[in-house]
């Protein structure tokens, strides 16, 4: 993709996130594609995406209230734990004994979605093995209240100089399940994808940052993610399922 200074770089990353949204969301939403809560990729957006994505891509976009400010970096609300903030400065989730995720009950009335600017993302530890790799994309609840997160998310690897690289999230034959996060807690998505070239490939992108879109969101959380994703930018991703583990 090619970069450029001007205005035009942030209508073409839209149109990548639009298509993830058209792929991943289980309902579909005439809003605009957000970052945590601010409209973006409309055709007259002069606020180019900066490298690094450090500040609002929309001039004079509000920003939530419960959304946490962008760390440097473009560790959006991005954890290194269940508790502890990935980048300096950056605001800790809401003050909650952590709390296991549990699927809703039959019978009972679940809870509303979880909406993206009352999550938290990061990617836990990557498990390795001749050229496999295994990792969990964690959300996690910060907000005050309980919320559900069922199904699938979508993601858009990003290089250093902030560019979408091309990502093929492919959904795994896997019954989804609603998980119900009362404050603090988590679900996990298990991300597998090789660093072992295929086909014609001679060398793999390197990604240094990940669009993640929470399922049914038109809102993203962009978080760091160190990879070189072989067979074409193809990530497996099972859906929802409680806890921070795999």
């Amino acid at each position: 993709m090619r970069r450029s200074n001007g205005a035009g770089r942030l209508p073409a990353l839209s149109m990548v996130v639009a298509g993830v949204l058209m792929a991943s969301a289980a309902c579909g939403s005439a809003t605009p594609v957000q970052r945590n809560g601010s409209p973006v990729g409309t055709a007259g957006d002069a606020a180019p995406i900066a490298a690094g994505d450090a500040a609002p891509i929309t001039a004079g976009g509000a920003r939530p209230a419960d959304t946490a400010p962008i760390a440097a970096g473009g560790a959006v609300t991005a954890t290194t734990g269940d508790a502890a903030p990935a980048a300096a400065g950056e605001a800790r989730p809401a003050d909650a004994a952590p709390a296991a995720g549990v699927a809703a009950l039959p019978g009972t009335a679940a809870p509303g979605r979880c909406r993206t600017g009352a999550l938290s993302a990061r990617v836990g530890r990557v498990d390795a093995g001749a050229g496999q790799r295994y990792a969990p994309l964690v959300l996690t609840n910060r907000s005050s209240g309980t919320c559900r997160v069922y199904g699938f998310p979508g993601l858009v690897m990003i290089d250093r100089g902030g560019d979408a690289l091309r990502t093929r999230p492919r959904r795994e034959n896997v019954r989804p399940q609603g998980v119900t996060l009362r404050p603090g807690a988590s679900a996990h998505f298990r991300m597998h994808w090789t660093e072992v070239p295929s086909g014609r490939e001679t060398t793999c992108p390197a990604a240094a940052r990940l669009m993640v879109i929470p399922p049914d969101e038109t809102a993203y959380l962009t978080i760091p993610f160190t990879a070189r994703v072989c067979g074409d930018g193809r990530i497996d991703l099972t859906p929802a399922a409680p806890g921070a583990r795999l």
